[in-house]
């Protein structure tokens, strides 16, 4: 998990080599100031020496200065360092996540995902900085503290070493009941963006169904269970600073009445036991030793809060894709010829039913296929494996003579294009979302696509014709906009296979059969594949699939599928009776 971490490092490694050296040379400094206070102390002020005074001053001045500088700089440089490493991490993640399969996706919600490139990459950087600062300046000031503190006095500072086992076996105790709680935490954290982004894209159903108070009161109950995991984890972590105060004061007072005694004792003479300058001192050094224990607790406890985030960023940068590259792929498709042979297909492994069973089917390049099913048919599932959205369990899928798993897989999905059930359009001009067919295409290229896909006439009626922005999602264009001008986008392709998964459901009759005269008149040589409820949608195709169950029930045309497929004539009389009783209805008006 760290390794995976820190390969994310990059640029951002010498910053962290600095940032530790920097913090090591700040303890340093920190450490020797209490021994020249000692000097100025017993050197000068007890024996009345200015020039002890002024030069132990002087050194002590210099050494102030030297950490502040230290300090600062270490402070600027981790910030800047660690808020690079997550960058490169939050980047890392976001470019596997494009290489992701279908399959690959599944496995994590998009609200984990969103969760994971936000709120977890801004936990691992806030201990990174603690971590190659804090982790850093709290042990070395802890060791040498505790050497110092022997050379002046080893009776008192046996105290500290009583002291800190205690110490850490409480922290220990802390550390270890927080951990649980808070991969609680940002699991529900996933529960709460996955609400959001649900309301958010559904706000109009939402509306329309008067649900407001149901979203809100499921909003509040998913944010009191956060709220309920923080308090309990915060409360346990506030124990840490009064235990950390109570021993620090416990060590003052007993260095305080131990050394005076000392003093005493020997009339404030070294070389019979303590002076005030040692005692100053070994204050001091007290302070700064359990003061770096607390740093450490702080960092211990940080990294605590950071491990969940950290192991749910190295599932995402350790996931591999399911579909890859073969050694020697393909790199031309020759035509859009296709062949099922013997395929199943299921979506997880161990599942007990196939989505797809035995599918056995021959589509020649430039035909028209209408494939038609009831919901759940798994008309979706079976084109889908084409551009290798998803991989075949078993059986052999090919384009144009070839296995589509030996092309290389931008090969393979340039050249088909692929309209999917739910239409997405871009924050963008619509010029800019049509481009995603082809970034090079022209005004022209453009134009001719839409009017094949019927789009034309209501883009041009707008202000700003192609230049019209498009809200996120295309929420400022209707349904069978967005149809067409998806429809329109996968033309700008120029490919060998177009695929039309229910993607002219949202369109009138009439502009349907216009969409399919146009496919017909200008793209011949293009294999069309084009699922749909509607049977007039898939009438005139060479051929018509039925999928019945995941399994091939009827392959025909639409006259010998009326004679010889149950399935399909009872979908055709339905719509047929409906559109008479339609028909009828409209002329009583």
């Amino acid at each position: 998990m760290i390794k995976t971490l820190f390969r994310s490092l990059r640029e951002y490694k010498k910053g962290s080599v600095l940032t530790i050296l920097l913090s090591v040379m700040e303890a340093a400094f920190e450490i020797t100031i209490p021994l020249c206070m000692a000097k100025v102390i017993d050197e000068g002020i007890d024996l009345g020496n200015m020039n002890a005074v002024w030069k132990y001053g002087i050194i002590l001045l210099v050494f102030a200065l030297f950490q502040l500088i230290t300090g600062v700089l270490s402070a600027h440089i981790a910030a800047r360092t660690s808020v690079g490493f997550c960058a490169n991490l939050r980047q890392d993640m976001y470019d596997n996540v494009q290489t992701f399969a279908f399959s690959n996706i599944d496995k994590f919600s998009t609200a984990s995902i969103v969760t994971r490139l936000t709120t977890d990459v801004t936990n691992i950087q806030n201990a990174y900085q603690m971590l190659i600062r804090m982790a850093i300046r709290g042990p070395v000031m802890l060791l040498f503290s505790m050497i110092v503190s022997f050379k002046i006095n080893s009776t008192i500072a046996w105290i500290f070493l009583a002291v800190i086992p205690i110490m850490a076996f409480l922290l220990y105790l802390i550390i270890r009941k927080v951990n649980p709680i808070f991969n609680h935490v940002f699991q529900t954290y996933d529960e709460l963006n996955n609400v959001m982004q649900e309301n958010v894209r559904g706000i109009r159903v939402v509306k329309s169904f008067n649900r407001e108070d149901y979203e809100i009161s499921k909003f509040k109950s998913i944010s009191e269970r956060i709220y309920r995991y923080f308090s309990k984890g915060e409360k346990l972590i506030a124990f840490n600073s009064p235990i950390m105060q109570f021993f620090m004061y416990a060590c003052m007072i007993l260095i305080s009445w131990i050394g005076a005694k000392a003093i005493v004792a020997s009339g404030n003479n070294a070389a019979l036991g303590m002076t005030t300058g040692d005692l100053t001192a070994l204050l001091s050094y007290a302070t700064q030793i359990l003061t770096s224990f607390m740093m450490l607790s702080m960092v211990f406890v940080m990294i605590t809060m950071s491990l969940a985030s950290a192991r749910r960023i190295a599932e995402i940068l350790n996931e591999k894709t399911d579909i890859q590259n073969s050694d020697n792929p393909v790199t031309t498709v020759k035509n859009g010829s296709i062949s099922f042979e013997n395929v199943d297909f299921v979506y997880a492994s161990k599942a007990d039913k196939k989505v797809l069973d035995h599918i056995n089917l021959t589509i020649s390049s430039g035909e028209t296929v209408g494939i038609i099913g009831a919901t759940g048919s798994s008309k979706s599932s079976l084109v889908q494996l084409i551009p290798r959205l998803y991989d075949v369990t078993g059986g052999t899928l090919t384009l144009g003579g070839v296995d589509v798993k030996d092309y290389d897989l931008d090969t393979l999905r340039s050249s088909v294009a692929m309209v999917l059930q739910k239409n997405e359009l871009f924050s963008g001009t619509i010029k800019e979302n049509l481009r995603w067919g082809n970034e090079n295409a022209t005004d022209e290229e453009m134009k001719h696509a839409c009017h094949l896909a019927c789009a034309d006439e209501f883009i041009e009626a707008m202000p700003k014709q192609y230049d019209t922005y498009i809200e996120q999602g295309g929420n400022n264009v209707s349904g069978g906009q967005k149809q067409r001008l998806c429809i329109a986008r996968a033309l700008l392709k120029k490919p060998k296979v177009l695929i039309l998964d229910d993607s002219t459901s949202a369109v009138d009759t009439k502009t349907d059969a216009a969409i399919q005269r146009a496919f017909a008149e200008y793209i011949p040589d293009t294999t069309k594949i084009i699922i749909a409820q509607r049977v007039s949608s898939v009438q005139n195709a060479d051929k018509i699939v039925v999928l019945n169950d995941g399994k091939i029930d009827a392959v025909g045309t639409h006259n010998e599928l009326l004679q010889n497929c149950n399935i399909y004539r009872e979908v055709y009389q339905s719509q047929v009776k409906g559109d008479g009783i339609n028909e009828k209805k409209a002329k009583s008006i």
